[in-house]
């Protein structure tokens, strides 16, 4: 009896309520590699079809977490020690990736027929990456969560080379699949230096032990902190982990680009959360003033780069968006930075920050995507006269480059960035306040000057084109999503007043 009763106790319940979300996105994106076997050529549009449907159930199923208590694959020696937990947090972080994964998928509807990307593989690949994405909130222990990076990063490396016999692609595939495994490699060194300090690979376990660290096992912990945020740092091109950004972008097809500016930061800075409050909060004084220089560095380097970028230079559209997309990493990082300083809540500005930023970061992707289509080069040049060709579309892009900005009407840009900047003062971290304050100004020259061209007489007749429904439904969504963020930008800043971890 006692043993039949020990081995009773070894079993797990499993709450498919709480891993619901990234469980259907990854059938959905098994059921269509399948299916790719059996389906006739000129049948292929249904995997995309399949998959947004996948997406949005996904979406769906979020709703009954909305209380955000529930955890599974706990240890049966302590309830509460768990390896998934679906708490506020990981609601707010699945609804910003899925919801991502979704307007990538209306975009990427048209583009596997126009660039000739073999369907199957191309809708497996974004829906296992989305599933990984999902994962990586809800994961309380560092072998979870290194298995949702590499998921979520794996299936990317391949979307990046996809279009066959390109060598922009090739080679920004082969640079991105380098630059991370490497970095991936570093990451996995920290984490076996935390293993080996504490015993322990869960992230409330980490953070108890951590504690009190014997004497001589303080030097292999502090390395294991800083070595273990590599990975993460990477995923969100902090500088000098940036560099593959720009060629990897360009070399893309849009929608991947699109997905790896939003989804990928996502995937970054939730490891990064994740890891430094939950599991590091002891050695703040490690890992704070990293993320801090990490910030400024970040914002500075993003924000120059695309201050350089010729309006005349092939793909000058998509490089701009690449490293505007750095500059913006570096205020995501701010109040990450600033929750050694004060306290967890910080990390609600980024949250807000990142949810702004997935919004408009999108849209502006959408409508360079359908500039593409009459503009293969995609240069800054080629938006001139886009509001004399096609005013809602010209009218879309300037109000999310606005936001980008932090300029009305887009209100929430600007909140955002208020919200953020209120991080570092209350913080005490005066010198990065000052920093940001420094490349706001430095941005908005060149989302200006963009937003400029959009409404300048035309040069010659402006090419028309049908426009793809789902691209038209992508671009309308973060309009209207953007739009009413700016009208109540609450919804999007309360995230900023409280801690997601309850």
């Amino acid at each position: 009896m006692t043993v039949a009763a020990e081995s009773a106790s070894l079993v797990q319940s499993v709450d498919w309520v709480a891993i619901a979300p990234p469980t259907i996105t990854a059938t959905v994106g098994m059921i269509v590699l399948v299916a790719d076997l059996f389906v006739p050529e000129n049948k292929k549009q249904l995997h995309g079809r399949l998959s947004v449907a996948g997406l949005a159930a996904a979406l769906l199923a979020l709703l009954p977490l909305r209380e955000g208590d529930r955890s599974t694959f706990c240890l049966t020696s302590d309830a509460e020690v768990c390896s998934y937990t679906a708490d506020h947090f990981t609601l707010v972080i699945q609804l910003l990736v899925l919801g991502g994964a979704l307007l990538t998928a209306l975009l990427s509807m048209t583009e596997t027929t126009k660039n000739k990307l073999p369907a199957g593989e191309f809708w497996f690949l974004l829906m296992s990456s989305a599933a990984g994405a999902a994962l990586l909130p809800a994961s309380r222990d560092l072998a979870t969560l290194v298995v949702a990076l590499e998921v979520a990063s794996l299936p990317a490396f391949a979307l990046v080379g996809m279009k066959r016999g390109d060598r922009l692609s090739s080679e920004a595939a082969l640079k991105f699949f380098l630059s991370s495994v490497t970095a991936t490699a570093v990451m996995l060194l920290g984490v076996s230096f935390v293993y080996a300090t504490t015993g322990t690979l869960h992230l409330t376990e980490i953070a108890v032990r951590l504690d009190d660290v014997p004497a001589q096992l303080d030097t292999l912990a502090k390395a294991g902190v800083a070595l273990t945020l590599v990975g993460f740092a990477f995923k969100t091109a902090a500088v000098p982990f940036h560099f593959w950004v720009p060629d990897t972008y360009v070399g893309a097809p849009l929608p991947v680009a699109a997905y790896l500016s939003v989804i990928g930061k996502a995937v970054g800075f939730t490891g990064l959360i994740l890891v430094t409050v939950i599991a590091f909060p002891s050695y703040a004084d490690v890992w704070g003033p990293a993320i801090a220089v990490l910030a400024a560095l970040t914002m500075t380097v993003g924000n120059v780069a695309a201050l350089r970028q010729s309006a005349t230079r092939a793909y000058s559209a998509v490089r701009l968006l690449a490293w505007s997309s750095v500059g913006q990493a570096g205020y995501i990082l701010v109040p990450i930075a600033a929750a050694a300083y004060s306290s967890d809540d910080q990390i609600g500005s980024t949250v807000a920050y990142a949810l702004m930023y997935a919004v408009v970061n999108l849209g502006a992707f959408a409508v360079a995507a359908l500039v593409a289509r009459t503009h293969p080069l995609n240069r800054i040049a080629d938006y001139r006269g886009l509001y004399a060709a096609r005013p809602l579309e010209a009218l879309a892009l300037g109000f999310f480059l606005l936001c980008l900005a932090g300029l009305p009407p887009g209100i929430i840009g600007l909140f955002a960035k208020v919200t953020v900047f209120s991080a570092a003062v209350d913080a005490g971290l005066g010198w990065l306040a000052v920093v940001m304050a420094v490349n706001v100004v430095i941005a908005l020259y060149y989302y200006l000057q963009w937003t400029a061209v959009l409404f300048r007489a035309p040069e010659g007749e402006q090419p028309r084109h049908a426009v793809p429904v789902p691209v038209t439904v992508a671009i309308v969504l973060t309009a209207v999503l953007g739009i009413a963020l700016s009208g109540v930008p609450q919804l999007a800043l309360r995230f900023a007043t409280g801690n997601l971890f309850q």
